[in-house]
């Protein structure tokens, strides 16, 4: 008999059992709990609308984020907190400060984006000492980078991000939800089943590993930022789902031996922030590009680059870095360059048995030279129609080793084998980045679609590597702010 599952709501544990196991949250608030407060707008997990925070345990603190209700199924709430925009009224029923200054702000319009906006800049507001910090303008629009607007500006919404902080403090008691999901944690793993299908939530590396040995065609959710949409959009039928969010040993980050290792289990916000630490000029900019917030918030790297799409950001990077990518099975472990993993569209080299375990990027070499581009329409949650990335090795005006990786360009991610042979072993010249621009015509060819056309993401393609090379020349290199059209901006406006 399955067991129900149970999640902090409103003060209590809250049970649920006999529905779907991809019923997602949205339903279940809208739907069962009559909880109208969260909005569905898209769902895909774009618009924003229906916004909620997730609480969880890590170790002894509580850590809490935003998150698109729309696409995150019900079963992976199982020992976690769910806050909604009805959370936010006071016992006195006065409003909460982020609600107050909205409404001082002018920052509703319609309204049905309201509520979403109202738990991003909440949850800015908690991870801002309780409102006794004010946020910087970075804070702000990464706080509301998965929240549109269809009606008025965001010049209002913004402005009440900076006001609610000046209104009085109102506290939340962190301890007290904490003790609760410290009760609701299993020491077993969850099997929820339901019309012939189960939910599996094992809680170690071996326990998932037998599983996925026993159910080798058994759906693998992480995040579920892209399976998600294939219920809400196509319709699909997962069947068995594997849910790796209770694996706590795949949710690691270690530095070892020249190498920083992600766990598969790690989510896309903690991950670009630990390989930014280490490349922080390099990465800061595509962390705050790669989707938004709530999106990096439930999403993994791991099933990022499992994943393999063509278009994927993070891929181009970690190949150019020269990432390996570790895989697991009941026989152990497995790795190889990341490259390699990748074999045709939408087919890797992931065996039935197994799973992405983790992603080992290599720390910053000396002589290495690292750039990353993004080509997109929008600056932040929009899929690129050119991902970009260079790590050439660089001595004496020589190129030692170079390694270049495009996204959007090919099937796969691919790297520029032919552009890379005509740089090796070369001087670090103009002269040579244009006859390794030449070649690119020859290592892809590109699609047109609705992103982009094919001579568009070519012509970016050639330009970004000449870029990169008016970076890195020996002589006079040109400084990313004269390069970079946010960074120019942010600069005239500073």
């Amino acid at each position: 008999m399955s067991e129900p599952i149970r999640f902090y709501f409103r003060g209590t544990t809250h049970e649920v059992s006999g529905h779907s196991n991809t019923r997602t949250v949205l339903q279940h608030l809208r739907e069962d709990l009559h909880c109208t407060g969260t909005k569905e707008g898209c769902a895909e997990g774009d618009c924003g609308a229906c916004t909620v925070v997730v609480g969880e345990l890590r170790g002894d603190h509580l850590e809490l984020n935003t998150v698109n209700s729309c696409i995150q199924f019900l079963p992976t709430l199982d020992g976690k907190a769910l806050f909604t925009v009805e959370d936010l009224k006071q016992s006195d029923g006065c409003l909460h400060p982020v609600q107050q200054a909205m409404v001082e702000c002018h920052g509703s319009q319609c309204g049905f984006c309201t509520p979403g906006f109202v738990m991003s800049l909440w949850n800015l507001y908690l991870h801002n000492d309780d409102g006794n910090t004010a946020p910087s303008t970075r804070q702000v629009d990464d706080a509301l980078s998965g929240n549109l607007c269809r009606c008025t500006g965001y010049r209002p919404i913004i402005e009440a991000a900076h006001r609610m902080g000046e209104l009085p403090t109102v506290h939340f008691d962190r301890t007290q939800v904490a003790d609760a999901l410290r009760e609701l944690q299993r020491q077993q793993p969850l099997s929820i089943s339901y019309a012939g299908q189960t939910f599996h939530a094992p809680r170690t590396i071996e326990q998932l590993a037998a599983l996925r040995a026993e159910l080798p065609k058994a759906r693998i959710l992480a995040g579920s930022t892209d399976v998600g949409l294939w219920v809400t959009k196509q319709m699909h039928d997962l069947g068995d789902i594997i849910y790796l969010g209770q694996v706590e040993a795949l949710k690691s980050i270690t530095e070892e031996n020249g190498w920083l290792e992600i766990g598969a289990g790690v989510t896309l916000e903690n991950a670009y922030a630990a390989a930014s630490r280490h490349y922080p000029k390099e990465l800061s900019e595509m962390w705050q590009r790669f989707a938004s917030l709530p999106v990096r918030n439930a999403g993994t790297l791991g099933g990022n680059v499992a994943n393999g799409s063509p278009i994927g950001d993070s891929m181009p990077w970690l190949i150019a870095l020269g990432t390996h990518i570790v895989l697991r099975s009941v026989a152990g472990e497995r790795s190889m360059p990341l490259e390699d993993f990748y074999l045709a569209y939408q087919k890797s080299a992931l065996q039935a048995d197994e799973f992405v375990q983790a992603v080992r990027i290599p720390l910053p070499r000396s002589n290495v030279a690292f750039r990353v581009y993004k080509l997109s329409k929008r600056f932040d949650q929009d899929i690129s129609a050119v991902c970009a990335s260079f790590a050439f090795e660089l001595v004496d005006g020589q190129v030692r080793d170079a390694r270049i990786a495009y996204g959007g360009m090919a099937a796969t991610p691919k790297r520029a084998a032919q552009a890379e042979a005509a740089l090796n072993g070369k001087a670090w010249s103009e002269a040579n980045v244009r006859a390794a621009i030449a070649l690119l015509a020859q290592d892809y060819a590109p699609l047109s679609d609705m992103r982009a056309s094919s001579a568009y993401r070519m012509k970016t393609a050639q330009n970004l590597l000449y870029r990169y090379w008016l970076e890195t020349r020996a002589d006079a290199p040109v400084p990313a702010s004269s390069l970079r059209a946010f960074a120019v901006a942010t600069a005239e406006t500073a």
